[in-house]
């Protein structure tokens, strides 16, 4: 468990090592998460078509379940950063513990409602005859690791309030490899087939958290923090996640939106935002990393009482965000020839892909904003406002993406609507940052 760092003087040398110390091993433990999925999809697709299918709804509802409390993680890092500023590291890995009581409270309250309504989750989700058992077995055994998966934000969370980015990396890659190494023993070796797959999942994600926590246990007897659960403290972590979770909510009902409208264009449209949304997905993980940076350094300056070194930071954030966008939309146009046929070898499916694609290079720039500031403000603890402006945000998309295939748009029309719903977010972050009122010092907010 590390000391309390010092915080450096606010200079933009000073800044872009500390954003790379922390960002690179941040995205590094970002890309290793998706990975568990993939590494399932591979070792059961082997099993049958069935199987695979039952896999995909499984899986899909399990990453909604566990993705709308993320804010276990965000809540956790910018509180736990503001202790460290402050110089109190017994209160910030008390802070901490408080979010993994809260994750292991949540992840309990999960289990009792997925294990009954595993069946109707799946079929609602339109699961076939044939693939809904493997769907249902699936996600009843693998909802038994839901706690472990909650622990494992809560956990992160803390350690990257402690400007540790490092260890999330290597939990992550050790539980990829232990992953792979269980589903493939049991599906095969053991003969469990798809149930195999979600118990090397448990085993898996398990594992993990054991390791989160036996390191936070060990900081906490290191500097004498109780381990207990503090019911105050547990209810101040869940207060601070509600607008962080109206903030996920309200996110996913953006993308479940443009999905919704992709299918309604046709078959060769919706093929084609897929493929586009899985790239999509992939450059904001790099984007992301900066985010959490951008969480742990402001929390930590507005702990010390560092207002110009927050401001400072936020600058020169926001430089990062602008340039490594630039450099992804780059990458973006230069990768299309090679990345469009790695997904389809249909001609109209790439027709449709390209002009979206395009659309999707040149809005990475005010993507790059849109995260760091996103994560400056949730450093800041600034979670009502962020509420409030992605419902704002969801309130101009919906309408404008629905409209769509009534005006006779296509896919690049309805990518159109998702850069504007960027830049609507670039809008409000940026009127807030400017503002200054989410500088709030001292060790709480």
């Amino acid at each position: 468990m590390p000391q309390a760092p010092v915080i450096p003087k606010a200079t933009p040398r000073q800044h872009d090592r500390e954003i790379v110390a922390l960002a690179v091993p941040a995205f590094g433990a970002l890309v290793a998460e998706p990975l568990f999925v993939m590494a399932d999809s591979a070792i059961v697709g082997h099993l049958g078509t069935a199987q695979l299918a039952g896999l995909g709804v499984a899986s899909a509802l399990l990453t909604t379940a566990v993705s709308v409390f993320v804010f276990l993680a965000y809540a956790t890092t910018a509180a736990v950063a503001r202790r460290v500023g402050a110089g109190d590291l017994p209160a910030a890995i008390r802070q901490g513990m408080d979010g993994i009581w809260l994750a292991l409270l949540l992840g309990a309250a999960v289990i009792v409602d997925v294990l009954p309504l595993a069946p109707h989750l799946v079929a609602l989700f339109g699961a076939s005859h044939t693939a809904a058992p493997y769907a249902t077995t699936y996600l009843r055994i693998s909802s038994l690791g839901i706690p472990a998966m909650l622990v494992v934000l809560a956990a992160t969370g803390v350690l990257r309030g402690l400007q540790n980015t490092r260890t999330p990396l290597y939990v992550a890659v050790a539980g990829f490899v232990a992953n792979a190494v269980l589903n493939v023993g049991l599906v095969y070796g053991a003969g469990l087939g798809i149930a195999g797959s979600a118990w090397g999942t448990v085993i898996a994600q398990c594992g993990m958290a054991a390791v989160y926590l036996a390191v936070v246990v060990r900081g906490a007897r290191e500097h004498g923090a109780s381990l207990r659960p503090d019911a105050a403290g547990i209810r101040s972590s869940a207060q601070a996640g509600v607008p962080l979770l109206v903030r996920t909510l309200s996110l996913r009902a953006i993308l479940m939106i443009a999905t919704g409208v992709a299918a309604r264009l046709g078959d060769a449209d919706i093929a084609a935002h897929q493929i586009i949304l899985s790239l999509w997905s992939l450059l904001a993980f790099a984007l992301d990393a900066i985010a959490i940076a951008g969480q742990a350094i402001i929390g930590r300056y507005l702990g010390a009482d560092d207002a110009q070194g927050a401001r400072d930071a936020c600058r020169r954030m926001v430089q990062w965000g602008m340039a490594v966008g630039v450099l992804l939309g780059l990458l973006v146009i230069a990768s299309r020839p090679v990345f469009l046929p790695l997904f389809t070898s249909d001609s109209v499916v790439k027709g449709a892909a390209v002009p979206a694609l395009l659309m999707v290079a040149l809005s990475q720039p005010i993507c790059g904003v849109v995260f760091v500031l996103d994560g400056v403000l949730m450093g800041a603890g600034d979670g009502p406002y962020l509420a409030g402006a992605m419902l704002v945000t969801l309130a101009v998309f919906a309408p404008v993406a629905l409209l769509v295939p009534a005006l006779g748009g296509g896919l690049t029309a309805l990518w159109a609507a998702m850069t504007l719903m960027m830049t609507v977010r670039m809008l409000t972050l940026w009127l807030r940052a400017r503002s200054g009122r989410w500088i709030v010092t001292g060790a709480t907010r």
